[in-house]
Formats: structure tokens, sequence, C-alpha cells
């Protein structure tokens, strides 16, 4: 039987302990699972394959670190777990964490711990991140210790409810809302929708961290019933994301990109703010960019406002045509590259002195390369709507670069920072407000997959003008004399899109390399 330790006993224990992570994370695990009734991983486990302290796992992120990283504690199927001292930074530990998880299998739950908190991030796809937090106080609560002791023994049961496009389609719906607004009052639609996508940026912003925790949902909160009041504050906001600067104390970072060019607001009425307000408590950081495009799109274009509720193509869908047509050739590629990368290695691990650095220097070189040509695709969608197409290809292509920074750290190298970036994609569309939205459905996405996988936030400013997103007919163009001709497309390695958009050829309604 595991030893046993009554909750009282386990939290006078703790309260008082200000021993360093290294002298006390295995201890406090240790006593948790006396506290659960469940087995410590040596009890359980003893050989360490599924259930172990010092689990390794290689570090995908960081321009300087090498080697291999550890989960402090990993149980297969469950979680992975990351100690800190009292009072350390919990979210920089569970960005470790988002580091190790692939080469950790992906567990369901990233528990972080300090000693005096334990919190649970849900890492299960597809649905909105719920974070689970106990405090010593909260182990003396039957309720709160049970669910606890879920972590070992179901941490399914802490699957969040809603769907990440649950929580896309409810935002899409609100912001029709506004939408319609705005139209009854006569406000021009260009102006009113560049207005909405910005309204939408700043709730994602602050709930991803880009802006101060809070600060959009506050200010909308506070003055929902001043109108002219909401009016100011947001055109002093959107006036500071333009270059950066300060904003009602805080440092507010240089956004731009052109969607923050300039400070102009549109006054909203209390029935506006008061849907504002509501859609504000939406996780902003959980929308799905496979849809947000066509979703809002759809909400903020006054010829496409009956489709609302219709069907959309599904990441599922799009990745029907992504998957063959971009990533298996580059997934074959990688196969080999991984072959040969390991083959170096272990030769490179056996040699010494001047024949090892050379290895050394070869392995690098060829992972390195392969990162390079990762990063120098260049993909098409010469008719891509609000960019999910777009998006897909970014975070496949993200994906696998990812595995190529595991496996350098696996190997022993320096990994760089991604080099897979929004500016290798290449669209056109003819739609003004497809266009902006496609811009922003790939930098949001891009700015989720920094974050989701440990990579912090982009540099400054953090939206980039995507010129390579083109406002244009790709199927006709016009001389200097007002003659038709061909239009020139952007050069491209891969050309992506959706079939039913190409044309009646049955060649043409393939995506094709």
């Amino acid at each position: 039987m595991p030893t046993t330790i009554s909750p009282q006993q386990f939290v006078d224990k703790w309260r008082k302990v200000t021993t360093t992570e290294r002298a006390s994370a295995q201890s406090h695990f240790n006593d948790l699972c006396a506290l659960l009734g469940q087995q410590t991983p040596l009890e359980a486990d003893p050989a360490g394959e599924v259930y172990a302290f010092e689990r390794g796992a290689a570090k995908a992120a960081g321009p300087t670190k090498g080697g291999r990283g550890w989960a402090d504690v990993w149980k297969r199927g469950a979680f992975a777990w990351e100690y800190k001292k009292g009072g350390a930074d919990l979210q920089k530990a569970y960005g470790q964490l988002l580091q190790y998880r692939e080469a950790l299998e992906n567990p369901p739950l990233l528990v972080v711990s300090d000693m005096q908190t334990i919190q649970a991030h849900t890492n299960i796809t597809n649905t909105v991140k719920q974070i689970y937090t106990w405090s010593l106080d909260d182990l003396l609560v039957p309720e709160r210790l049970e669910q606890l002791r879920r972590v070992w023994t179901d941490p399914f049961a802490l699957k969040p409810t809603t769907t990440t496009a649950q929580v896309t389609e409810s935002a899409a719906k609100e912001f029709a809302r506004l939408a319609e607004l705005l139209r009854k009052w006569g406000e021009p639609a260009d102006r009113s929708a560049h207005f909405l996508i910005r309204v939408l940026f700043c709730l994602f912003a602050e709930d991803v961290g880009l802006l101060p925790r809070g600060l959009f949902s506050k200010l909308i909160e506070r003055t929902r019933t001043r109108p002219k009041e909401f009016t100011s504050y947001v055109k002093q906001l959107f006036g500071a994301m333009r270059d950066g600067g300060s904003f009602l104390l805080e440092t507010i970072p240089h956004v731009n990109g052109g969607l923050f060019d300039n400070d102009d607001v549109i006054e909203l009425d209390s029935d506006g703010l008061g849907t504002l307000f509501r859609v504000s408590g939406l996780d902003w950081s959980a929308i799905e960019p496979a849809i947000l495009g066509t979703l809002f799109e759809r909400s903020l274009d006054p010829s496409k406002r009956s489709q609302l509720g219709a069907h959309y193509t599904s990441k599922e869908d799009i990745l029907l045509i992504v998957e063959p047509v971009l990533m298996q050739p580059l997934r074959r590629t990688w196969a080999e590259v991984q072959q040969r990368a390991r083959e170096l290695a272990q030769r490179r691990d056996t040699a010494s002195g001047g024949t090892r650095t050379r290895l050394d220097n070869e392995l690098a070189s060829l992972l390195l390369g392969f990162q390079g040509e990762i990063g120098g695709t260049r993909v098409l969608d010469p008719a891509c709507g609000s960019g999910n197409f777009l998006y897909v290809a970014l975070k496949q292509l993200l994906d696998l670069e990812k595995e190529v920074l595991v496996l350098m750290g696996e190997l022993g190298l320096t990994r760089p920072f991604p080099i897979v970036s929004p500016e290798q994609l290449h669209g056109i569309e003819i739609n003004e407000y497809a266009h902006e939205l496609a811009q922003i459905t790939v930098w949001i996405g891009y700015i989720q997959w920094l974050r989701d996988n440990g990579f912090g936030q982009p540099s400054e400013p953090i939206l980039k003008t995507l010129d390579t997103i083109k406002q244009m007919d790709a199927v006709l163009a016009f001389d200097g004399e007002g003659r038709a001709v061909e239009p020139v497309w952007p050069k491209a390695d891969v050309i992506i899109g959706n079939p039913p958009f190409l044309g009646d050829n049955k060649d043409a309604n393939r995506a094709w390399r």
C-alpha cells in the first residue's frame, strides 16, 4: 500500500518549506502521491518507461541552448510536470513544457508547481485551453482534492467542454450584430469593417499578452454606458498601437502593420457597447484561424451576411489539399534528412578531435539547410479569400520546422529561432474585406503558434504589412491602354486553393506543385 499523509499534514509541512526546487521537487511530488493515494514513479514503474522523474526531452526552443532538457515528472497519457522554486514565474515553467511536449508524447495536461501552488494546463487539440489551479488551502477541501486526484487517474475528466470552433462562431455572430448596427447608422461598410477588425485584434491581443491583460475588456466594461468616453479612450489606444507608446500608464507595443496606421474610431451607442461587452468575455486566445477569416468576412461584408450559419470549409478539409501538395514532398525529404542526421551524429559521437568537429559541423549544416528549405518555400493561393488555406499551410510548415529544432536539440546542437514566417505566404484576393482579413488571419495564427509552442511573441512591430497578399483580380488585368491582359501572379513553389473557386476545368480543380 502507498504511504499516506493527511491533507492537514501536507499543508502544514509544505507551507513552511523554502528550499530550492532541486532540493524539494521529488519530495513534494512523493508527498502528493501519498496525499492522493497514488503510487510514486519508483513504486509504479521502477524502469521509468511510462512514469518517471527526470524524463529526458529535447527542447525545441532557445537560440543558445543545446542538448536535452528534462520534465521533472512524466506520466504517459496523463501529464508532464515542471517544478520551480517558491515565488518563481510559473508561466515560464509552462513555456518550458510547451517546448518539450512533442518529445513527451503530447500529454493531455501540462502541470507546473512552486510547491505552494499547482497549475494544470490542458493540452488537448481543438479545445479552449483551461487552467486548473490549486493552492495549499484548496487541498483541505475534499472536492478540490478529488479534482487534483484526476490529474493522475482521469486527466481527460478535466477536458474543456468548449471547442475553438464554438468560440470563433460565437465571436463572429456578435460581430455581425455590431456590423448591422453600424450599417443602420449609415457608416460606410469599408470603414466599419476596418474598425471592427481592429477591435477584433485588440481583444485577441489582450488575451495572448500582447496588450496588458484585460486592458481592452476593462475599458469596455467601464465605459459601456458612456459612448463618448469609450471613443476617446480607444482613439488614444489605437494611436499608441500605431507607433508604440503608453496608454493609461501601460506600455503599448508597436503593432501597426497597416491595421493601426491611424487612430480612427467609430462611436458606438450603448447597444453596441453592450454587444462588445458580451464578446469581450470570450477567450480570444482560443479562436480558430482556419475558420476565423471566413466567418468574419460573412459578418462584415454586406453581400455575404446571408451566408452566416452556412457551411464553411473546415481545417480538416483544407488539410486534404495542403498535406499532399505542400507537406508530403517536404516530409519525404525530412525522412531522408533525419536518417542522414542520426548516422552523422552516431559517427560524430564515436570520433574525436578534428574529425568530431568536422562531423558536428556537417550535421549542423545538414539540419540548418533543411530548416532553410522549409523557411524558403513560397506558397501561393490565387483566390485566397480570407486566408484560411494560407494559415493552415503556415501552421503545417511551422510544425515541421519544430520537428527539425527538436532533433537539433536531441543531437546536441544549438537551436535557432524558427524562420518560417507569414512573409513566405502569397495570396491574391479581389474582395477588400477578405483581403484585409486574410492578413490578420495569418498573423493571428502565427502569433498563436509562437505562444502555444513556447517561442514567446514576434518582435516589434508585432504586425508587418503583408505585401505578399495582393488585392487584385487573379484572372483579368488591363494594360496601360486598357486592353485585357493576363495578370502577373507572384512566383511560388507551391500553389494551393479551394477547388470550387478555381474554375470548371478538371485540371484546374486541383492544387498543384
